[in-house]
């Protein structure tokens, strides 16, 4: 068993569990029987600007500690290698038992349950909440970056996330940030050629809609399409995203077989008006009309409250208050 040392402490390493560009994530145990996962980054192979989000991570990770959402970072050290080698960067985490993406992969052949959809959305919104109060947007949002740390969901990986400038609520970014399945449209749209990106906090709501989107109906919304057509789609007004009035499963089409993919109906669930709305919020092309993340903490879904309904008119939320029926007033879209 390998052992390493970050700042004279020792930790046997135990088995990869996680790798990307320069960079391999292990998870190690201490002599006291403490599990983290030690992040080892090759410096030799790291350009200057992915060294930069390193640090800022780790002073992003210093700045957040305490918060229960956030996950912990407990030790960090640069060491140069042998003859002027760069060496290695090494950060020990809090380890996470699993991560939201593979909790999603895993429940893709059930039936709706929106009592773990609340629970899971709730934690997602709080540990975002955190960042943003914090006057951070992190800028990569997905399901890979929240992980399950003793039952509890927690927010990882900082390398691309920057602070607010002067406390406003955009940042500017030179080049394409995050991950396209789950990339708001300000961060793909170049109106004027080459003009900056305006990320800001609303930029993560519309990723963490993306995630809702999928946690209901088992895809993200511009999953069926390719590269190229996501680039133009997610921007596009005209490109209308569709909210089917039910979830259904679908196992997919196994590529060794050949098989088609197959919709199990008779698991299909009827989803709550009131969650169609958020989504449609979250995923409205105009950040300024997104809801923010303490509406979306207000919601009566998250406690399973009856529902009401609401919807974005161009502009402010209105709110639509009925009982829950098969006759149920128009409302515009």
């Amino acid at each position: 068993m390998n052992e390493i040392q970050v700042n004279k402490k020792v930790y046997a390493r135990l088995d990869l569990i996680g790798k990307g560009g320069s960079s391999r994530v292990f998870r190690v145990i201490t002599y006291a029987n403490e599990l983290f996962a030690l992040k080892k980054v090759a410096l030799d192979k790291t350009d200057s600007e992915t060294m930069a989000g390193y640090m800022n991570e780790i002073a992003l990770l210093k700045r957040l500690e305490g918060n229960s959402r956030i996950i912990r970072l407990i030790d960090s050290e640069v060491k140069p290698g042998p003859g002027g080698n760069k060496g290695h960067l090494y950060l020990v985490m809090e380890c996470g038992e699993i991560d939201l993406a593979r909790l999603i992969s895993e429940r893709g052949t059930e039936g709706l349950d929106m009592v773990w959809v609340a629970y899971y959305w709730q934690q997602m919104l709080q540990a975002v909440q955190v960042i943003h109060d914090e006057k951070i947007v992190h800028s990569d949002l997905k399901p890979g970056n929240f992980v399950l740390v003793r039952g509890q969901l927690k927010l990882i990986d900082f390398g691309i996330a920057n602070a607010i400038a002067n406390d406003t609520t955009n940042i500017q970014r030179d080049h394409q940030i995050g991950t396209l399945n789950y990339m708001s449209p300000e961060a793909i749209e170049l109106p004027d050629g080459m003009r900056r990106l305006k990320v800001g906090r609303s930029s993560d709501v519309w990723s963490l809609g993306c995630i809702l989107y999928q946690m209901i109906y088992g895809s993200t919304p511009f999953s069926q399409l390719t590269i190229y057509q996501k680039m133009k789609a997610i921007p596009d007004p005209n490109f209308e995203i569709p909210y089917p009035e039910y979830s259904v499963p679908v196992i997919p089409a196994s590529k060794s077989s050949q098989s088609e993919p197959k919709r199990l109906e008779h698991l299909r669930k009827k989803v709550r008006s009131d969650v169609i709305a958020n989504m449609q919020s979250c995923l409205n092309r105009n950040p300024k009309d997104r809801m923010t993340i303490p509406e979306l903490l207000q919601e009566d879904w998250l406690a399973m409250k009856e529902r009401r309904d609401k919807r974005v008119l161009h502009g402010p939320i209105t709110q639509v208050w009925y009982p829950a029926g098969p006759e149920r007033p128009h409302l515009p879209e």
